[in-house]
This record gives C-alpha cells, structure tokens and sequence, in this order.
C-alpha cells in the first residue's frame, strides 16, 4: 500500500508542476524579459543617441597635435608585443 500511495503522490506532484509552469511560464518569462531589457538600456544608454562633442577649438583655428618622432624600436625579432585585457 505504501509503495502505491508513493507512486500515487509522485504522479500528482509530476502533473500539478506541469500545470503550475503552463500557468506562470508566460509572466515569469515576460518578467525576464523587461529585466534583460532594462540592463541593456542601462549598459547601452537605451538606444538613444549620442549628441555629437560641440568642437573646443573656435573656429578658423587650426590645432597640431605632435607625436614624438623618437620612438624605440623593439629589438626582439619575433614580433611586435599586443597588450590585451583579459575578460572574466
């Protein structure tokens, strides 16, 4: 009689969550959903877009930027080095 009665809540409980996740599936995914959008907005500014910089430099001006012309050249010959940043 136990193992029935066993076999019998298993087979209730099975159904009744198979009820239960047809019933909330739709809010529970909605609310993901808005959740990933509202993060995208925050990380992406929301689609807007950005005003261009307004130029500091009054017009009819002209600016050079100087590079130094004395840059060293790396003596190994196995290549050049590339920094990298590594990503969690």
């Amino acid at each position: 009689m136990g193992l029935l009665r066993t076999i019998a809540i298993i087979v209730f409980c099975y159904y009744a969550f198979k009820f239960l996740a047809k019933l909330f599936a739709p809010f529970l995914i909605k609310k993901a959903a808005e959740t990933i959008k509202k993060k995208a907005e925050q990380e992406y500014g929301g689609g807007q877009q950005q005003e261009p910089q307004k130029n500091t430099v009054p017009e009819g001006k002209t600016v050079i930027d100087k590079t130094p012309g004395n840059q060293q050249q790396s003596k190994n010959s196995v290549g050049e080095y590339v920094d990298f940043e590594e990503i969690d």
